[in-house]
C-alpha cells in the first residue's frame, strides 16, 4: 500500500473500572472514518500498547477491522521487546486482514543496528505485509540509522518510514539514500520539514480530536503545494504541539478526544490524569486552532 496522507494512531478508551470500552473505541474509529483521514492505526503508543495484555491487544486488532471493515486501511502495531511477541502480533495482524503493520525497534533490549535489523526481518518473514518502520530512539534506546535502512531497505515490504528522531540529519539521509522508503512525519513540529523532503504522510495523535486541521495542512503542503498556507496552519497548530509536549501525552491527547465529545476515560497506571489547570489549556488551545485554521482554510487568512 502507499503511505499517503493522515494516519491516526487511535486512543484506547477506558471504562471507568479501567476496561477496554468497545463501545466507545468504536465511536472513535467512526469518528476518523467521518473526518476523512486516511488510516487507522491500533497498537501505537498513543493507545496505550504498553499497558495491554497480549489478548487485549488481539482482540482490538480483531475488534478494529470488524467495526472499520474496507471504509479505510488499519496498520496494526507489532511493538514489543521480545521478537517472538513482534511476531506473533503480526501474525494475528495478517489472520485479521490488516493492511499493513507498524514495526519499531524492541525497547529496553539496545539492540546494535543490525540486530535491530534481523528483528524486524525475522517480523517481515512471517507477516508478509507492508510495513512502516517506526523509529522513536526516545522510547526505544536505540536509532535506526545507515546500517539498519541498508539492511531492512532490500525488503520489499518495507515502504515507509515514520520517523520520529527529531533528528533532521536522519530525515536527510532517508530523503537522499533511501528514497524508496517512504518519509511519513513522527515528530509534530518539524511537519512543514518532512513535507517539503517530500514526505507524503504524518502519523499524529493529535489527529484523534483535530483530524481535520492535521488533514489542512497536508493537503495545503502536499497536495496544493502552498507553503505559505502551509506555514499560517502550522503556526496555529504549534501551541498544540508544544503542550502534547509537557510530559502527559497520552493524556492530552485523550482529554481532546473528550473536548470533541468522544468518551476517552482514563489512562493506565503508572500515568495520571491532566489537572483542571491542565485541562482547561488545552481546551483554550484546541478552540483557538479550530477558529484560526477555519479562518485560513477559507480564504480569510492568506498569511
Amino acid at each position: 500500500m502507499n503511505f499517503e496522507g493522515i494516519y491516526t494512531p487511535a486512543i484506547t478508551p477506558l471504562s471507568p473500572d479501567g476496561q477496554i470500552d468497545k463501545k466507545a473505541f468504536a465511536a472513535v474509529l467512526e469518528s476518523l472514518i467521518e473526518a476523512k483521514i486516511h488510516g487507522i492505526i491500533v497498537g501505537g503508543s498513543t493507545g496505550e500498547y504498553y499497558a495491554q495484555t497480549a489478548q487485549e491487544r488481539f482482540d482490538l486488532g480483531s475488534y478494529a477491522r470488524e467495526v472499520i471493515g474496507t471504509r479505510m486501511p488499519l496498520i496494526l502495531g507489532t511493538g514489543a521487546t521480545r521478537t517472538e511477541d513482534s511476531v506473533a502480533y503480526a501474525t494475528a495482524a495478517k489472520e485479521i486482514g490488516a493492511d499493513a503493520i507498524l514495526v519499531s525497534s524492541p525497547p529496553y533490549a539496545l539492540p546494535t543496528e543490525r540486530e535491530n535489523a534481523v528483528h524486524a526481518l525475522t517480523i517481515d518473514r512471517a507477516a508478509n505485509l507492508p510495513i512502516m518502520l517506526y523509529n522513536y530512539p526516545a522510547r526505544m534506546g536505540v536509532m535506526m540509522g545507515d546500517e539498519y535502512f541498508s539492511r531492512v531497505g532490500k525488503s520489499r515490504n518495507v515502504v515507509a518510514i515514520k520517523e520520529s528522531s527529531g533528528d533532521t540529519g536522519n530525515l536527510h539521509l532517508l530523503a537522499r539514500k533511501f528514497p524508496h522508503i517512504s518519509l511519513s512525519c513522527g515528530w509534530d513540529d518539524q511537519a512543514l520539514e518532512f513535507f517539503a523532503w517530500g514526505a507524503k504522510s504524518w502519523v499524529c495523535a493529535g489527529s484523534n480530536f483535530l483530524p481535520r486541521e492535521h488533514v489542512a495542512l497536508y493537503e495545503a503542503c502536499v497536495l496544493e503545494k502552498n507553503f505559505d498556507n502551509g506555514r499560517a496552519i502550522m503556526t496555529a497548530m504549534l501551541p498544540l504541539m508544544d503542550f502534547l509536549e509537557c510530559g502527559k501525552f497520552v493524556q492530552s491527547i485523550k482529554h481532546g478526544c473528550e473536548i470533541i465529545g468522544l468518551k476517552a476515560g482514563g489512562v493506565r497506571a503508572p500515568l495520571r490524569p491532566l489537572n483542571s489547570e491542565e485541562k482547561r489549556t488545552l481546551e483554550t488551545v484546541v478552540a483557538t486552532i479550530k477558529r484560526t485554521v477555519a479562518q485560513i482554510t477559507s480564504g480569510a487568512n492568506h498569511a
